[in-house]
């Protein structure tokens, strides 16, 4: 659909983006892991039905993906959300 071929594509990503493409894709679904997490649907799913919805095939590639693009572990990430909506302002 772009006229170009997948390396030239994969190469304007690299260079906008400083991600390479595989790290470009997981930043999408880790923000919508992210916004899974923070959603009263979280309370009904998994994490590894959350990394699926979030387009990963299992548990550990959304861990190393989630602490790659978060610096924390999703479960670290559930925690801190925990404890900022116990803030009271």
């Amino acid at each position: 659909l772009l006229g170009v071929n997948a390396q030239q594509l994969s190469q304007v990503i690299n260079e906008k983006t400083k991600l390479n493409f595989s790290d470009f894709i997981n930043s999408y679904r880790i923000e919508l892991a992210k916004q899974i997490l923070n959603s009263p649907e979280f309370n009904k799913l998994t994490i590894d039905a959350i990394a699926e919805k979030a387009g990963f095939n299992s548990k550990s590639p959304f861990y190393i993906a989630f602490k790659k693009h978060t610096g924390m572990t999703p479960k670290a990430f559930i925690s801190r959300q925990d404890k900022q909506s116990d803030v009271i302002i």
